[in-house]
């Protein structure tokens, strides 16, 4: 039987200053509707009543949930499977530059069919790639002949083991929020780097698609995160933001689709526009790009 999780205090700060600000539709699998509350402290955004961990598998079931399914169906996900080769190689380029490691161990959490890891694994890294979903561990296995582990192998995992850890649009997914992040922290060696992307709902192409913005990706995206949000997540758990970096690609793929969500069908012009002003609006500023890559390490004691 499916439970729903509802939250009284703030997932992150826990305070009682929760207030519901917006209301958006499930338009990948089921067309379901669901809150979005806001938290006045921390400025986390949160999905309310979602689905547990155990029951929301389903929303995952869809060809057109292409970290899941590798799709080329439409135009708008054929162009995603292009840029994402570039993609890969820049966040190769970035983990090699901030640690300054070109051989270390890496852990890819949420491989999904297992671009990423391959690349690092063909540029001489050792790579741990886990993944939840059982149909994306098959794909990867087809398509890209790589074994990635099943989630629970997180647990099981030596302890101050990696140098990297890594999670592209991955955190916003985990139920089990606290206990993932101070896991995570537990498997990184002492001077090791956690990478972690996610959508930022404070970046122009939000504020412009509002309940319509496709990074929201209710109910699978639980949390909607700020760079403050982030900020006092991580510094809740011992560890802290050195840095952190744009993802240019990003304001124009969640565009696109927000733009087909508010429309009913893309206006490509609009959303091209829309995507760059986004850009250019966090040129100077990371904190204002529409998805952010966090830099993160352990607090020396």
């Amino acid at each position: 039987m499916s439970q729903l999780v509802h939250y009284t205090l703030c997932p992150v700060c826990n305070s009682a200053g929760i207030s519901k600000i917006i209301s958006a539709q499930d338009y990948t699998v089921t067309n379901e509707m669901f809150e979005i509350f806001h938290c006045s402290s921390c400025q986390l955004r949160f999905t309310q009543n979602v689905p547990d961990a155990d029951s929301i598998g389903k929303y995952y079931k869809s060809e057109n949930y292409i970290s899941h399914t590798n799709t080329s169906k439409g135009l708008i996900n054929r162009i995603y499977q292009v840029i994402r080769t570039r993609a890969i190689r820049q966040k190769r380029k970035l983990v090699e530059k901030i640690t300054g490691i070109r051989n270390g161990n890496l852990l890819d959490i949420g491989s999904g069919t297992g671009f990423f890891a391959v690349e690092m694994n063909s540029g001489g890294w050792q790579v741990t790639g886990l993944e939840p979903d059982t149909d994306a561990r098959k794909i990867a296995v087809e398509i890209n002949k790589i074994e990635l582990l099943p989630i629970e192998n997180l647990f099981q995992l030596p302890a101050k083991s990696f140098d990297v850890i890594s999670l592209w649009h991955v955190l916003e997914h985990v139920h089990d929020l606290k206990n993932y992040v101070g896991q995570m922290k537990n498997l990184l060696k002492e001077n090791g780097k956690l990478f972690i992307a996610v959508p930022n709902y404070t970046s122009y192409d939000a504020h412009m698609y509002k309940e319509f913005w496709a990074a929201y990706d209710v109910p699978r995206h639980l949390y909607h995160f700020s760079p403050n949000a982030m900020k006092v997540l991580m510094q809740s758990m011992g560890l802290k933001i050195i840095d952190m970096k744009p993802m240019w690609y990003d304001s124009f793929y969640v565009s696109l689709l927000s733009s087909r969500y508010k429309n009913g069908s893309t206006n490509w012009i609009g959303a091209f526009i829309t995507a760059l002003l986004s850009n250019i609006k966090a040129m100077n500023d990371a904190k204002k790009c529409s998805s952010v890559i966090y830099i993160v390490s352990t607090m020396k004691s």
